[in-house]
């Protein structure tokens, strides 16, 4: 229980915003974005990097300077957040989209001896940080559990191993048919299990996805093709999995004003970025990629650095989702 209220309820959201919005030096984050000269600078250079598909620059950079692993934290509490990952009976197939270091990889390989794990990220370096912590952590037979490539979501498609396009209309035409049927709660049905079946040429769609602070860092406007990237790779029934930086976080209100490149979208002196979500846009754009919610709220969590003596109130947004059978 403790770990649960720590993690999710250690104060109210609605008073964090109360507190936010009546300072005054916080005041620039709430006005409507007006694009300065250097924000403007930014943007450019942002969609410069996209167009030459060479956006992973600043994240190789920021995975290379902290390439210690002091920096990340190994995220054991999303197994108590996300049970499925290690109650799903049989084997099951996850994608670990933005995988960074490893830090949510490990937990599920540890927690879940059945479970296989496809985890991207667009950055090379991050890549390679994550295989020097898998090789690490003794799991057994984890070559055959881990499967790590490069992709970045935003600007490309996933690989079509994941689910080739004649799985994914197998998936779509199926489901179809079978609410034409009148059967959508059996999964019984000899064509529904057949269009769930591994094909020769993919591995026919993964029952999880994980976003764990990785949507944030894209632009807004890129956020809705990249979710349906992760529907399209789901198999009908699975369930995505979000974790990322709520309205109001400390991170947030620390970013000074010329950082600000859009509404609620900063960018960092490295030119990596976050956005910070409240929990309708994040309703908004899984619901309009498809999904059906199953859970949605803010994980509100005060954290106290020990060696500062200060207390710090961090929010993050919690979100299931589930692809309609």
């Amino acid at each position: 229980m403790r770990k649960a209220e720590y993690f999710s309820k250690d104060f109210e959201w609605e008073d964090l915003r109360a507190q936010v919005e009546n300072d005054p030096s916080f005041s620039y984050h709430l006005l409507p974005f007006e694009p300065t000269s250097f924000s403007l600078n930014s943007v450019a250079t942002d969609q410069s990097r996209s167009s030459a598909a060479d956006g992973s620059h600043a994240w190789n950079s920021f995975h290379h300077r902290h390439s210690s692993g002091k920096f990340f934290k190994e995220r054991r509490y999303l197994l108590e957040e996300f049970p499925e990952l290690v109650n799903w009976k049989g084997n099951s197939k996850v994608l670990e989209v933005g995988c960074g270091n490893g830090s949510t990889v490990l937990p599920i390989l540890r927690g879940n001896e059945n479970i296989v794990v496809y985890a991207c990220d667009c950055s090379t370096e991050a890549l390679d940080r994550v295989k020097e912590t898998i090789d690490a952590s003794n799991i057994a037979a984890v070559e055959h559990h881990f499967h790590p490539f490069c992709c970045d979501f935003s600007v490309t498609t996933f690989p079509t191993w994941l689910a080739c396009n004649p799985c994914r209309e197998n998936f779509t035409q199926t489901s179809q048919q079978r609410l034409t049927d009148g059967r959508g709660e059996s999964e019984t049905d000899p064509n529904y299990t057949y269009a769930l079946k591994e094909s020769k040429c993919c591995v026919g769609g993964v029952d999880f996805v994980t976003l764990i602070f990785t949507l944030s860092a894209l632009p807004l406007k890129r956020m809705p093709e990249s979710i349906k990237e992760c529907f399209s790779v789901l198999k009908p029934g699975g369930l995505l999995f979000f974790r990322d930086y709520g309205l109001y976080d400390m991170t947030m209100l620390r970013f000074e004003e010329d950082k600000r490149v859009q509404f609620r979208e900063y960018m960092r002196s490295d030119g990596t970025r976050s956005y910070f979500f409240c929990l309708d846009t994040v309703r908004d754009l899984f619901v309009g990629a498809g999904f059906k919610q199953l859970e949605l709220e803010y994980c509100c969590v005060k954290s106290v650095n020990r060696r500062k003596g200060k207390s710090m109130q961090r929010v993050w947004v919690h979100g299931k989702f589930q692809k309609p059978v």
